[in-house]
């Protein structure tokens, strides 16, 4: 269960994310909304899943998907790079946390 909370935790950051770069483009009341509720969510799914994963793993865990996300958000909405090395990178980030969920 604790391990389902810190994904969709995860998840509710890159969602933060994108409510970020709303915000930036046109600062209305649902991009703030969204802003609020998804890292409200993020947070506490992230303080909850540490009730039983220990506190660097989830960490670690939660910002791997929150960095990977992003990037991979960026990539393919809004046009950033899709350079090989930054692929290369993403690989190494979800993979240090597949090997820190695998040990723990």
């Amino acid at each position: 269960m604790e391990w389902m909370a810190l994904l969709t935790a995860g998840l509710c950051e890159v969602l933060g994310v994108l409510a970020i770069k709303q915000v930036a483009k046109r600062s209305g009341w649902r991009s703030w909304l969204l802003l609020v509720a998804a890292f409200t969510a993020s947070f506490s799914l992230l303080m909850f899943a540490m009730t039983r994963i220990s506190m660097g793993t989830a960490y670690a865990v939660w910002t791997g998907i929150g960095t990977v996300g992003g990037t991979i958000l960026g990539m393919f909405a809004f046009g950033e790079p899709k350079e090989w090395m930054r692929i290369v990178f993403i690989s190494l980030v979800l993979v240090s946390a597949i090997g820190l969920k695998w040990i723990s």
